[in-house]
């Protein structure tokens, strides 16, 4: 079994821009805030040690491609 890795904000735009999809600080840092229902766009976490918020990078991986497979689905020919 593989050992999660996790993410901070800079690393996770970073990974994004690899797959192409480049965001801007700011875009980043509002993915990663809870909307009024407290719920966050990504799957982010606030890390318990160091209080920075955190994302493991399988997940953030697996939520784009999860969007894209939604979109086909969805997709009217």
């Amino acid at each position: 079994m593989q050992r999660p890795t996790y993410l901070d904000l800079d690393a996770a735009r970073d990974l994004l821009a690899e797959m192409g999809v480049p965001l801007n600080d700011r875009q980043i840092r509002r993915a990663a805030e809870k909307d009024a229902y407290g719920n966050r766009k990504l799957p982010f976490f606030v890390d318990p040690i160091d209080g920075r918020l955190k994302i493991e990078r399988s997940a953030l991986i697996r939520t784009y491609y999860k969007a894209q497979m939604e979109a086909e689905q969805h997709l009217r020919l």
